[in-house]
């Protein structure tokens, strides 16, 4: 293994050590016993194949909207508005399996699908789009899209989907996600087919940056756009491609919450938690989809297991509190960087 790959993986390895460290400090500042926390925490997230299940059902979409954030940070963007995108796929998702619930399966279920990524796809085209032709900055723009999926969602809830209804009714099975097999063998979980459509997105978002033009191009763009003009690449083509494709990446994470886990649409105080998650799965994973992968369900773990933390006492708030840490030791993995370069300086040192 070449030393920098070797790097590449220590980084978020030790991010995650590092969050875990500060998550068993408050525990023992708060008096509560860290041993017993992530004892509870671990059987929370494997002790029953329910469990087991729900960490994957989790991890699906983070899968999903993390892909689509390493998309556009990959070119150069940074797309806040992930979250705003996999409610609009959600809201599409919703409105085509109730507006068509008597079509077969197979049709009804491909158009739901299909319909949300496009949905997800043209909202963050928006943003890509004003950020070409008008130089706007795509995080102020994507912030605010956020508020307004947000409130025409709950307005489709209220005033279209039902008659003033906090929540709209279960899809038809011809367009639900759930997979008797799936979840005959996690013991009932909400485990779905969503789980094959991220890990399809995976391979095809590997081969898309890796293997295609397309690709090249948009990693090109990424690190200077000056010159991959100059060589003859369309910026602002770029821009909106790579809005578009993260932004059907999000709105697939939508629809996977939407056919797969909770099946309506319902009223929501604020825009759905994968996308904000997404973007530290991603960060988490380095941008790669296979970091991705482990990243995504290494948060199902923390986030399912932490439910099992208050039955051992301990707030279920300390796993929010562990999980921004890794966040924030992501977020700061410039800092680890240099210790990991400081290490080796001295080891060198003491060599010579």
């Amino acid at each position: 293994m070449n030393k920098g790959l070797l790097k590449n993986l220590a980084v978020p390895v030790i991010s995650v050590v590092f969050g875990l460290l500060l998550g068993a400090i408050v525990m023992l500042v708060s008096g509560y016993d860290p041993i017993e926390g992530y004892s509870a925490m671990l059987n929370g997230a494997f002790g029953r194949p329910y469990n087991v299940g729900e960490v994957f059902r989790l991890a699906s979409p983070l899968v999903l909207t993390a892909l689509g954030f390493s998309v556009a940070y990959t070119a150069g963007f940074f797309n806040i508005g992930l979250a705003g995108q996999a409610l609009c796929g959600w809201v599409m998702a919703i409105t085509l399996a109730q507006s068509f619930p008597d079509l077969p399966k197979f049709l009804l279920l491909t158009i739901c699908i299909l319909g949300g990524a496009l949905a997800g796809g043209v909202y963050a085209g928006i943003a890509g789009f004003l950020r070409a032709k008008f130089g706007t900055s795509e995080v102020i723009v994507t912030i605010m899209l956020n508020y307004v999926i947000l409130y025409v969602s709950n307005h489709m809830v209220r005033n279209v989907l039902t008659e003033d209804k906090d929540a709209t009714e279960m899809i038809t099975q011809n367009a639900s996600l759930r997979v008797p097999f799936l979840q005959e063998i996690t013991g009932g979980s909400r485990l779905n087919g969503g789980i094959f459509i991220a890990l399809a997105a995976i391979v095809i978002i590997w081969i898309l940056m890796k293997k295609t033009t397309a690709g090249f191009e948009l990693r090109s763009v990424g690190i200077n756009p000056d010159a991959s003009e100059y060589a003859g690449m369309s910026s602002s083509k770029n821009i909106v491609l790579a809005m578009v494709i993260a932004g059907a990446l999000a709105g697939l994470g939508g629809v996977l919450e939407a056919l797969g886990t909770f099946q309506n649409l319902y009223v929501m105080n604020a825009v759905p938690e994968i996308g904000f998650d997404g973007m530290a799965v991603s960060l988490l994973g380095n941008g790669h989809p296979l970091g991705i992968l482990v990243s995504a369900i290494l948060f199902g773990v923390l986030k399912v297991g932490g439910l099992s933390m208050p039955g051992a006492g301990i707030p279920k708030e300390i796993v929010e509190i562990v999980i921004a840490s890794i966040i924030f030791f992501v977020g700061a993995s410039y800092v680890i960087r240099y210790l990991i370069s400081r290490v080796k300086k001295d080891s060198q040192k003491g060599e010579m």
